[in-house]
């Protein structure tokens, strides 16, 4: 993908604030259509990112490109292509969803009322507020504010959405939707969000950044992220005498290493392995044809994106502190 394909870029984005840095050299890209999850513990430098993409402050050094434009110099051009959620959207409680949408698009559009009465339909109907459009606000609940949020974002056709906690303190319903939304989306729009909720980025996320201290301490697919520094690993629990297979399986090439453990007259085994396609083949069949071990469980080890989260940042943590 060339320069002016990716929707962000960024090389070396940096922003200090005296005495300290808000943000250290980042380098990311967006891809088209993709859902983007920023994460980071509060103070990590995400809110700093979101106006420097937004080119509401300048950066100590480094470059953001936006469409392939620059986030300084082009920032309004740049604003006019991006829909922006802020974690708590507020909106005149006496107005209908209808109301919001409508005095929101008027900034946007000057054709007929009939084209934009037609947008807004249509936005009412993607974020799942259609059967709403006439009330007031004030009696929304948390989701369906967030909702409207996006719906408000969504409304100019943006090219981009920024979101900034957009399932924060919601009900698991109300996440739940909020997820939906964005998942449909996609094939409208670029989404780039930050987020502490790690479920929900492991739900519906492409690519992950994880942000500590400033600096960008993991980056890349969720499938990669999700395999943990241990790469791909067998969770396997059997019974009998396991010494002798051990031995076995510990002295195969495709085998990186056994972390084994005793439980309730089992024994519990990961096997981190250095060849996935040896280890499909060849792994349950060597474990099953041992007469003196019964296997009674055997999968893959499925990592949560909590547990990675909380390895790199305390890593990170622990690794400034030498």
């Amino acid at each position: 993908m060339t320069n002016g394909e990716w929707i962000i870029q960024t090389r070396g984005l940096s922003k200090k604030y005296r005495p300290s840095h808000a943000l250290k050299g980042l380098d990311l890209q967006v891809a088209p259509h993709s859902i983007f999850g920023f994460l980071g513990p509060n103070g990590a430098g995400k809110t700093t990112t979101i106006k420097l993409l937004l080119g509401l402050i300048k950066p100590t050094s480094g470059s953001a490109a936006i469409f392939g434009l620059d986030s300084v110099r082009d920032s309004v051009a740049i604003r006019a292509r991006i829909g922006y959620l802020p974690q708590d959207p507020r909106f005149y409680e006496y107005m209908s969803a209808r109301e919001v949408l409508d005095y929101t698009a008027h900034f946007f559009f000057k054709g007929p009322q009939s084209v934009i009465e037609a947008r807004i339909e249509e936005t009412l109907e993607l974020v799942g507020l259609a059967d709403k459009a006439d009330r007031p606000v004030k009696g929304f609940s948390g989701g369906e504010r967030q909702r409207l949020g996006i719906a408000q974002a969504q409304v100019n056709y943006p090219d981009l959405l920024i979101l900034d906690e957009p399932a924060a303190s919601l009900d698991p319903m109300g996440r739940r939707d909020v997820l939906e939304v964005m998942e449909r989306l996609r094939k409208y729009t670029t989404i780039f969000y930050c987020t502490h909720i790690l479920d929900d980025v492991q739900r519906v996320s492409d690519t992950v950044a994880i942000l500590n201290h400033g600096e960008l301490v993991a980056y890349g697919s969720i499938e990669s992220l999700l395999a943990g520094s241990e790469g791909i690993a067998y969770e396997v629990r059997l019974k009998g005498d396991t010494q002798p297979l051990y031995n076995t399986v510990c002295g195969q090439p495709w085998v990186k290493g056994i972390h084994a453990k005793a439980a309730q007259g089992s024994a519990e085994w990961v096997v981190g392995v250095r060849d996935p396609e040896a280890a499909e083949k060849e792994l349950f069949r060597l474990l099953a044809s041992d007469s003196q071990v019964i296997v009674t469980d055997f999968h893959i080890k499925a990592h949560q994106l909590e547990e990675v989260f909380l390895q790199i940042v305390e890593g990170d943590r622990h690794d400034n502190r030498k």
